[in-house]
C-alpha cells in the first residue's frame, strides 16, 4: 500500500490506506502496458489463439478412457490377458437380435443373415459367426439370438462405428429387433453435448446485460472468456499428448473456463465501471481495476488451479490429465482477465456504458454519484435480520444444510454402462434384449485369469467354486493360452452391471471363495465390470485424502490473503457443508431417482465415478473466491469503522450485486450441461450449479454474517498479531496494520 501522506487527518489516512490501488507495482504496470499498446496485445492474443488453435484442434492427442492400470486386481488380470490372450482383445460389438416367430422363420432367417453379412463386410470389423452355427448364441426357445462382431486391430474411430449402429437400426421391423451394443457402439450413437455451451454464453449474456446495463460492457467478459476457451481447449488437446485425458475432459474444460472466465472479468469491468463513476479517466480506471479486482483473480484463479491439482492425490493416470488439463483452462482464463481485457478496455474507455438498459431515475442517479443519502440496499437490510438473531440463523442454515447432505451417505460409485442410457438408443435396446435371452448378468462379465505351468492345468476346483457361489448364472469352461502359461474363463452373474450385488460378490470371489479354494489363490478377478469396481473402491479410499489436501493449501492462501486464522476456519466448514449438500442433491437425482427423468437421467444410477472426485476441488477452489471477494470487502469496512456487524452488512451490500451476477453465470453454464448427452458431464454439472446456488445464498446470505456476527472480534484473530487496526487508532498505527 501507499505511505499515508503526513498533514492529513486520519479519516484520509485511513481512506488512502484502505482503497487506493498502488500503482507502481507489477501489476499496476501490466495495466498500464496492456492500455497503452492495446493494439498490440490485441493483435497478439488473436493471432496465438488462431495458432494454438490450427496445432491444437488439428495435431491433439486423441481421449484416453481406460480407467484401469495401477495395481488393481483388474489391471494386472488384464495384463495377463493381454500378454497371454492377445487374440481376445480389442474392441467388439455385440449384436442382439429378437423375434416374435424365432430365428428359424424364413423371412426373420434372410433379414438375420443379411445384416451379419452387412456387418461382416465392413472394413473395420473383423469375421462374424452366425448364430445358426452355434447353439450358445441362442436361447431355447430360439426367440433371442447374439453374436460377437470384432472391430479391426486399428484405432477404430466412432464415426467409423455409426454406419453399423444406423445399418442394424434401418434393418430392424415388427417381426424382427436388432441392436447393436458395446463400448464403440455406445459412444458412437451419443450425440455431440450439441447447443449446450451456446446456450450457457447466451445465459450469461443475459445476465451480464441486466448486471451491467450496457451492452458493451456485457461484451467484455464474453469476448474475453471466449478467447480464452478457444486457447485452453486446444491448450488440452496438445498436452493429451503428455498428460493423456479422458474424452469428457474437454466439455468439463470448456463449461469451467467459461464459468470463472466470464466472472473473473465480471469482476474486473465492475470496479473498472466505479473508478470511471469516482472520476477516474479510463487509464486509470484500468490500472485501479487490475490492481485491485485483478490482484483478487490471480488469487482466486491460484486457488481453484491449487484445488484442482488435488487430484494428483487419487493417483489415478487419467484424474491427472484431467487436473492438468482444466487447470490449464483456468490459468489461460486468468491470463486473459489481467491481459486481454485491460486492452479491450482501453478501445472502449468511456463507452464501456454505450448502448445501455433503460433504468429508473433514482437508480441513474445513484450511478452517477448524485444521490446521497442513499437506502440501505437489500443486502445490507438482510444482513441486519441475520444479524439479530444469529444464533437461530446459523442454526437454521446448517441444519438445511446437513439435511441436503443426508443422501451422500448412500452414494455409490461406478460407470454408466448401456443399461441406463435412454431407451431409444440401440446399445440399451441391445442390453434389454441380451438380459431378457441370457440373464442381466450377461453385459457384466467377470473374467478369472491366472497363471499356470502347463497346458494340461486343472481349474476345475477353481471353476466348481465359482459356479457355487451365489449370485453367479453360469460359468464357461476354462481354458489355457497356447503358450501354455495361463489360464482363463468367464463368469456371468445374475444381477446387472450397476447393481451393488453385483459389486458384493466380487469382493466375496476375491475374499472367501478363491483363497479357501485350492488353486485359488493366484486367479485374479477382472474384467470391464470388476475394473469399474476397482476404480470406484479406489476413489472412494483416497477421496478423503484429497479433501484433507485440498482444505489445507486453501486454507493456507486464504490465511496468507486475510490475515485470519478463524475465517479461514469459517471457509473450509461452510465449504465443506455446502459441498456435502450438493453431493446429497446429486445422489437423490441420479441414484434415487428423484425428478431424475426431469432432468435428463433416463433411469437411477450410481454416480460416476469421477464425478465427486471433480466437483469437490473445482467447488471448494470457487467458494473459496466467492469468500475471498465477500471478506476483503468486509476487512476494509472493518478496518474504517472497528464494528463488525457494521462492516459485515455494509460489505454483504457492497459485493452482494457482483457475487449475484457472478454466481448466476455460474449457475447457468453449468446447468446448461444438462441439454447435453453425456450423462457424466450431466452428473456433474447438476452437482456444481446446486452448489453455486446453495454458496450464493444460504451461505453468503446467512451462515456467513450470522458466524461472524457470533465471533465478533475474534473473526480476525491470528497467533502473533492484534486485530486489524481500526480508523479510530493513531494514523501510525493504522499505516502498521495495514502493512501487516
Amino acid at each position: 500500500m501507499r505511505a499515508v501522506p503526513r498533514g492529513s487527518t486520519t479519516e484520509e489516512q485511513m481512506m488512502t490506506t484502505t482503497e487506493s490501488p498502488r500503482t507502481d507495482g507489477a501489476l499496476a504496470g501490466l495495466g498500464r502496458f496492456c492500455f497503452r499498446r492495446r493494439r498490440l496485445v490485441l493483435l497478439a492474443w488473436v493471432v496465438g489463439v488462431i495458432a494454438v488453435a490450427f496445432v491444437g484442434f488439428g495435431y491433439g492427442a486423441a481421449p484416453d478412457n481406460d480407467f484401469s492400470g495401477g495395481d488393481s486386481q483388474s489391471a494386472k488380470a488384464q495384463k495377463l490377458m493381454a500378454q497371454h490372450f492377445p487374440q481376445e482383445q480389442g474392441d467388439r460389438l455385440t449384436l442382439a437380435i429378437r423375434t416374435e416367430k424365432g430365428i428359424d422363420d424364413p423371412a426373420a432367417r434372410q433379414k438375420i443373415e443379411e445384416t451379419i453379412a452387412d456387418l461382416a463386410g465392413s472394413p473395420v470389423t473383423g469375421p462374424v459367426a452366425s448364430p445358426y452355427q452355434d447353439d450358445k448364441l441362442v436361447t431355447e426357445d430360439r426367440r433371442i439370438a447374439r453374436t460377437t462382431i470384432p472391430l479391426s486391430d486399428k484405432e477404430v474411430e466412432k464415426s467409423e462405428v455409426k454406419p453399423l449402429v444406423d445399418l442394424v437400426k434401418d434393418a430392424s421391423d415388427d417381426s424382427v429387433t436388432l441392436a447393436l451394443g458395446g463400448y464403440m457402439a455406445e459412444k458412437a450413437e451419443t450425440p455431440p453435448q450439441g447447443p449446450a455451451e451456446s446456450v450457457g454464453i447466451l445465459a450469461a449474456a443475459v445476465i451480464l446485460f441486466i448486471a451491467f446495463g450496457s451492452l458493451v460492457a456485457m461484451g467484455l467478459p464474453l469476448a474475453t472468456a471466449l478467447l480464452a476457451i478457444l486457447a485452453g481447449l486446444a491448450l488440452i488437446k496438445l498436452v493429451g499428448h503428455l498428460v493423456p485425458a479422458p474424452d469428457f475432459t474437454l466439455a468439463f474444460g470448456a463449461m469451467i473456463g467459461l464459468g470463472v472466465g466470464i466472472d473473473y472479468a465480471l469482476f474486473i469491468v465492475t470496479r473498472y465501471k466505479d473508478a470511471l463513476r469516482d472520476g477516474d479517466d479510463p487509464e486509470g480506471a484500468t490500472v485501479k481495476a487490475i490492481t485491485t479486482a485483478g490482484h483478487a483473480v490471480l488469487f482466486a484463479g491460484t486457488t481453484v488451479v491449487i484445488a484442482l491439482m488435488g487430484l494428483v492425490v487419487m493417483g489415478q493416470r487419467l484424474m491427472t490429465g484431467v487436473a492438468v488439463a482444466t487447470s490449464i483452462a483456468v490459468l489461460i482464463t486468468m491470463i486473459a482477465a489481467v491481459t486481454l481485457l485491460p486492452a479491450l478496455l482501453g478501445f472502449t474507455g468511456h463507452k464501456i456504458n454505450s448502448v445501455r438498459l433503460p433504468r429508473r431515475a433514482s437508480r441513474r442517479k445513484q450511478e452517477a454519484g448524485e444521490a446521497s443519502e442513499a437506502r440501505p440496499t437489500f443486502a445490507e437490510r438482510w444482513a441486519g435480520v441475520v444479524q439479530r438473531r444469529p444464533l437461530i440463523a446459523a442454526l437454521l442454515a446448517g441444519a438445511s444444510l446437513l439435511v441436503l447432505a443426508v443422501p451422500m451417505l448412500s452414494m455409490r460409485l461406478s460407470q454408466p454402462d448401456a443399461s441406463v442410457q435412454p431407451h431409444d438408443r440401440s446399445s440399451y435396446i441391445s442390453y434389454e434384449i441380451l438380459s431378457d435371452g441370457f440373464g442381466p448378468g450377461y453385459g457384466a462379465p467377470l473374467v478369472f485369469v491366472t497363471e499356470v505351468d502347463s497346458k494340461d492345468a486343472d481349474l476345475r476346483s477353481v471353476v466348481q467354486a465359482v459356479s457355487g457361489t451365489e449370485g453367479i448364472a453360469y460359468v464357461t469352461p476354462p481354458r489355457t493360452s497356447e503358450d501354455g502359461q495361463a489360464g482363463t474363463f468367464t463368469a456371468f452373474p445374475t444381477t446387472g452391471y450397476q447393481d451393488e450385488a453385483t459389486a458384493n460378490l466380487v469382493h466375496e470371489l476375491r475374499d472367501d471363495v478363491l483363497p479357501g479354494t485350492p488353486g485359488g489363490e493366484q486367479v485374479l478377478v477382472g474384467g470391464p465390470n470388476a475394473s469399474t469396481i476397482d476404480v470406484a473402491d479406489d476413489a472412494a479410499s483416497r477421496l478423503p485424502l484429497m479433501i484433507a489436501v485440498v482444505i489445507a493449501l486453501s486454507m493456507v492462501l486464504l490465511i496468507a490473503l486475510v490475515r485470519s486464522v478463524t475465517i479461514a476456519l469459517q471457509a473450509a466448514v461452510m465449504n465443506l457443508l455446502s459441498i456435502g449438500a450438493a453431493y446429497g442433491v446429486v445422489v437423490a437425482v441420479v441414484q434415487w431417482g428423484w425428478f431424475g427423468p426431469a432432468l435428463g437421467f433416463p433411469t437411477a444410477m450410481p454416480v460416476t465415478t469421477w464425478v465427486p472426485m471433480m466437483m469437490f476441488p473445482v467447488l471448494f477452489g470457487l467458494s473459496m473466491d466467492y469468500q475471498v471477494f465477500l471478506i476483503s470487502r468486509v476487512r476494509e469496512e472493518y478496518e474504517q469503522s472497528g464494528d463488525t456487524r457494521v462492516a459485515v452488512a455494509r460489505g454483504l451490500a457492497r459485493t452482494a450485486k457482483v457475487i449475484t451476477a457472478a454466481a448466476a453465470i455460474m449457475i447457468a453454464v453449468f446447468t446448461t450441461s444438462l441439454l447435453g448427452h453425456d450423462l457424466a458431464v450431466k452428473q456433474g454439472g447438476l452437482g456444481m450449479a446446486v452448489a453455486v446456488l446453495i454458496d450464493a445464498t444460504i451461505v453468503r446470505m446467512v451462515f456467513v454474517p450470522a458466524v461472524m456476527e457470533l465471533c465478533g472480534k475474534a473473526n480476525w484473530w491470528m497467533p502473533g498479531r492484534r486485530a486489524p487496526k481500526t480508523a479510530s487508532e493513531s494514523p501510525a498505527e493504522v499505516e502498521e496494520g495495514i502493512r501487516v
